[in-house]
């Protein structure tokens, strides 16, 4: 199969229609949203979620988002809609924000992996719900890489990982937040399965308590069931194997440079992960700058860029972890997955 690429940028009408016609008889299609690039298949039709699995070579446990180009296409997902959910759609949507709740009956189990809840969002990015409204179905999409790789925040990322697995990218650029969205289950007490750039303080803010998944920074339990993508135990990793090091960044460094010569006595190549206020730390060594730790929005937008790209080209990344407030959550939970939950604490 080859896999065209079309700039949706310049060809954003031409795009969208192809994409369109190729969901709607069942194809996938890569497409750009706010978070990280989807791979999208019809919904509503299991077979074609199925070639989602099968291109990813993701497992069929692992159950999907739904995403839509208006708030009201909630009503033919959902077995009703929870009076929260349209308090938070008034608020975040269109945005990085996924919300959980159970299912319609017409939503195959391809989509919710068996489960009776199914996730949906309303993305901000006008490429992606263009190429939703000109489906007109739900697409069903989870990150557009092969399975347990850093998601893709580029189409060229995408087309490492799926060039000829799929007939279509749509490149929109690169994405704005970088990581994924934050899943929030509504079953019961409202929790966050997966942080994203819409924090807990921000939902609490306007709906009152909100809970954290045990998992969030842990790994998967054993009985425990995947409710939410990214909860895997191991995900988003590149192709080098990552050690976290956290505490502040005095320590947290010296401890990464001591980490370093070890692993270069042993003849393998090693790379740093730092932060804008620890790069001095670093000199002389390969090391590469996530962005500020008071900041952790840029340490987001940079992460799953900088595991590709550095990981391609060392045996080990020695990385530092940060503060998990606000944003800092999301970039701690993509970290410690890609790095199987490898950490120390200085």
């Amino acid at each position: 199969m080859k896999t065209e690429v079309i700039s949706t940028v310049r060809m954003e009408d031409a795009g969208t229609t192809l994409g369109a016609e190729l969901i709607k008889n069942g194809e996938l299609v890569a497409f750009p949203t706010e978070t990280v690039y989807g791979l999208g298949a019809n919904g509503m039709d299991g077979e074609a979620v199925d070639r989602i699995f099968e291109a990813k070579g993701r497992p069929n446990d692992n159950p999907l988002i739904l995403h839509i180009a208006k708030k009201n296409d909630v009503t033919k997902i959902w077995a009703h809609t929870p009076k929260l959910a349209k308090t938070l759609m008034d608020t975040f949507w269109p945005g990085p924000l996924t919300m959980i709740f159970n299912k319609a009956d017409e939503v195959p189990y391809e989509v919710t992996a068996g489960l009776e809840t199914v996730a949906i969002r309303m993305p901000a990015d006008k490429t992606a719900r263009l190429l939703i409204q000109k489906s007109g179905v739900p697409i069903a999409a989870p990150s557009a890489n092969r399975s347990g790789r850093p998601s893709p925040t580029t189409a060229e990322h995408v087309l490492a990982d799926m060039d000829g697995r799929i007939p279509l990218i749509l490149d929109g650029g690169p994405c704005r937040y970088g990581v994924e969205s934050t899943v929030l289950s509504l079953v019961g007490e409202p929790t966050i399965l997966r942080p994203g750039a819409i924090t807990r303080e921000m939902l609490e803010a306007v709906i009152g308590p909100v809970r954290l998944a045990p998992s969030i920074l842990n790994p998967l339990g054993e009985r425990e069931v995947a409710a939410s993508p990214g909860m895997k135990y191991k995900h988003y990793a590149p192709d080098a194997d990552v050690h976290v090091v956290e505490g502040e960044p005095k320590p947290a460094a010296k401890r990464i440079r001591a980490l370093y010569y070890d692993y270069e006595a042993e003849g393998r190549t090693v790379a740093i992960l730092g932060t804008e206020q620890t790069m001095a730390s670093y000199r002389n060594l390969n090391a590469y700058c996530l962005g500020d730790r008071e900041d952790p929005e840029s340490l987001c937008a940079n992460l799953f860029r900088l595991l590709r790209d550095v990981g391609a080209h060392c045996d080990v990344i020695l990385a530092e972890g940060v503060d998990t407030k606000e944003t800092g959550l999301a970039f701690m939970n993509r970290l410690l997955r890609a790095a199987g939950f490898s950490r120390e604490t200085v």
